[in-house]
């Protein structure tokens, strides 16, 4: 995938000065590929602790509010989730 982006004023001054000699990226390509990353970094991070959390409270219910399932009522119930 080829990017065209226009940066301009303090952003573009920004990147000027994370770039070549003075900077710690050899070229713009570089900077941004790394910005990606560490975004998607950012994102599978925010996933993790958002299931962490999940499991947290399902972990503190009281055994009373959990529900047995056969396993086939438990891919059914994922099917119509996926569905709605």
């Amino acid at each position: 995938m080829t990017l065209n982006v226009r940066v301009t004023g303090p952003l573009g001054d920004f990147v000027a000065a994370n770039v070549g000699a003075s900077g710690s990226y050899e070229n713009v390509s570089e900077y941004v590929r790394d910005l990606i990353r560490k975004d998607m970094e950012r994102a599978e991070q925010q996933q993790f602790e958002r299931l962490k959390a999940e499991l947290g409270a399902a972990f503190a219910a009281p055994d009373a509010s959990y529900v047995p399932l056969t396993a086939s009522e438990v891919i059914a119930r994922n099917a119509n989730r996926r569905s709605a």
